[in-house]
């Protein structure tokens, strides 16, 4: 911070105070938090299965466009109703999205790591078409690209009035209490765990690697889908181009900040949350470019990843903790 030639005392303090240091900057940084909730469940999911999901972003946005469309094509269902439909769509939209990649790994060998930055930007593209055309607001007051707002019936409320903090933030929480329990307590959890450690095993065991991985990807990108669709129900209410604001890039940070634990990713999403929610505070205290932050994110990963970099560059083995167990001599003969 020093560096850049600004107050580094003065952009903490903003940070402090545009993060958790009022109750509006706290709800702030919930808010923000969210979406990195989701996300990093979508990395986490397919990373348990040994899979690298970097279109996060393109399925966060095509799931975001669903849930639009739905929200607002749709009219005459009651809130709850209108609400489940439109969630329903954003996480089908995410699903179809990420379905893509796991299919063409599972059948072809693709890389779902090549295949998803592709169709990120075809993502884009698609929206973008959309929300400049068959989607575009048809108000003649509305000159930018973006489509019609979604009916009441399809919006979150919020959780304290005054405050822009909806229900989107305990769903989180609860979202991933239950891919912890998914993952870590079912049978499906335990063939996406088998396949992310050993797929040769996994099929020499019995489990289908190709739809197992398929699954992964699908799931991924309903829950990427589903980053989306809250925001679009609980905060926007319509979309735009580049709405998410690298929400699925940033979400790859969280995940491996958690250590691809469901439970574990939260703290990470909180504090990215908390960053970009003290971000624009810091910078009117100070003069800091809000693109510090950015920097103080990847230093956070370097210093997370650190040990397993020198391990690597050295060789350096981790110490094994384990105690020696020692055989008897009539293992394995009868008596």
């Amino acid at each position: 911070m020093a560096v850049t030639g600004g107050d580094a005392l003065l952009a903490y303090r903003g940070l402090y105070e545009g993060s958790i240091g009022r109750p509006e900057s706290l709800s702030e940084s919930l808010v923000w938090a969210t979406p990195y909730v989701f996300g990093g469940l979508a990395v986490a999911f397919a990373f348990k299965a040994g899979l690298f999901n970097i279109g996060a972003e393109g399925q966060i946005g095509l799931g975001a466009l669903c849930a639009v469309y739905a929200g607002y094509a749709i009219s005459g269902l009651p809130w709850p109703i209108h609400l489940g439909v439109a969630i329903a769509a954003g996480m089908l939209g995410g699903a179809a999205w990420g379905f893509i990649p796991g299919a063409l790994k599972a059948r072809t060998g693709a890389h779902e790591v090549i295949t998803t930055i592709m169709l990120n930007y075809v993502a884009i593209q698609v929206t973008s078409w959309l929300l400049a055309g068959p989607m575009k607001d048809p108000s003649p007051f509305i000159a930018v690209a973006q489509t019609p707002k979604i009916a009441d019936a399809a919006r979150l409320p919020v959780l304290f009035e005054g405050f822009r903090l909806h229900w989107g933030f305990p769903l989180a929480l609860g979202v991933a209490i239950a891919v912890w329990w998914l993952i870590q307590s079912t049978t499906i959890g335990f063939e996406i765990r088998t396949v992310g450690a050993n797929p040769h095993a996994a099929r020499y065991a019995g489990i289908s690697v190709a739809r197992t991985t398929m699954l992964a990807m699908s799931v991924s990108g309903a829950l990427a889908g589903l980053a989306g669709t809250i925001e679009v129900v609980g905060l926007n209410y319509y979309h735009t181009p580049g709405f998410s604001v690298g929400y699925g890039f940033d979400s790859i940070a969280v995940a491996l900040l958690g250590r691809n634990n469901p439970l574990g990713l939260i703290p990470a999403a909180l504090l990215f949350g908390g960053l970009r929610a003290g971000a624009t505070r810091m910078q009117f205290l100070s003069q800091i470019p809000i693109d510090i932050i950015s920097i103080i994110q990847a230093l956070i990963l370097v210093f997370i990843a650190a040990p397993e970099i020198i391990r690597f560059i050295y060789r350096v083995r981790p110490a094994d903790t384990a105690t020696d167990v020692k055989l008897s001599t009539s293992w394995g003969r009868g008596r």
